[in-house]
């Protein structure tokens, strides 16, 4: 993703919403196999939350191209469109299918891949990137979302979740298990209420300690992006494109600045950093002048 969603991510909050939905269907159909008269079985508890946060997080992935199209109105282009025969051009030279090429409405300068496999994905531009960007930045931008592609990130990344996912859900019903049992006595089932809330609790304070974990791996995989979308699309034309972009941003922080003062909001602080899936652009223009 090169700049669409940096700092809030749709498919991450369908995940969440899954892992939710999850615990209430646990909680009001009794499928908590895993509690027994003595406790919590640990083994039966641990396959429960693996197989369930993997299946969240590859349940997103399956239908994240169809939800891209849909939410972001995605229309698609034909085979004869420069920006279809663009990235016609950087996929056969990756070595993956042509995927799906399309534009949606936004005078932002965004674009984004997405889809489950290298053979059956979506790249998406803006207008505001069409009407904005030259040929060689457009290239660039191109270049970095075949990249995203052919690394497979969109499959790496629902991997690294789906573990993420396993983990939130372990130790949230665990630790919720912990404080029940010190903060209520009875035995009689009371405290199965007061437990299922704990967990959902834990689950949202947990995911956000995870979320930094996948932030993190994502500006990871960004910066791999950039250097093979150099690669494909040439060094120049990515380094012009990130150009183009920090212009942009420039800009629109400078327009938006009082208004975010007024809010308060500080994007430059370094714990909103800790979640953001995209590096600074300076560092990824420096890292890839670096690279020779």
């Amino acid at each position: 993703m090169f700049n669409l969603l940096k700092r809030f991510s749709f498919f991450i909050i369908l995940n969440i919403v899954f892992i939710a939905t999850v615990s209430l269907i646990i909680y009001f159909f009794g499928l908590n196999r895993y509690m027994t008269a003595n406790g919590i079985d640990y083994e039966t508890l641990a396959f429960f939350c693996l197989v369930w946060g993997f299946t969240g997080a590859f349940f997103s992935l399956f239908l994240s191209k169809f939800i891209a199209k849909k939410t972001m109105g995605v229309i698609l282009y034909d085979e004869n469109h420069k920006i279809y025969r663009m990235v016609d051009e950087l996929s056969k030279r990756a070595g993956i299918k042509t995927p799906e090429v399309g534009y949606y409405y936004s005078m932002d300068i965004n674009a984004f891949a997405t889809g489950w496999s290298k053979n059956n994905s979506l790249v998406a531009v803006s207008m505001g990137l069409v009407h904005q960007m030259n040929e060689d930045e457009i290239k660039g931008v191109l270049g970095h979302e075949i990249a995203h592609i052919s690394n497979g990130d969109m499959v790496t990344m629902t991997l690294v979740q789906g573990l993420v996912n396993s983990f939130v859900m372990f130790f949230a019903r665990v630790l919720a298990k912990v404080v029940t049992s010190i903060i209520l006595k009875d035995k009689d089932g009371k405290s199965d209420f007061i437990n299922f809330l704990l967990v959902f609790c834990f689950e949202i304070c947990l995911g956000l300690l995870g979320l930094m974990i996948t932030s993190y791996y994502s500006r990871v995989r960004e910066f791999k992006a950039d250097k093979e979308g150099a690669r494909l699309a040439g060094r120049r034309q990515m380094i012009m494109a990130l150009e183009a972009l920090k212009k942009d941003n420039f800009i629109s922080d400078s327009m938006s600045s009082e208004k975010m003062a007024a809010f308060k909001i500080n994007s430059k602080s370094k714990l909103m950093k800790l979640f953001s899936t995209h590096p600074d652009l300076d560092c990824r223009i420096k890292k890839l002048k670096s690279c020779e």
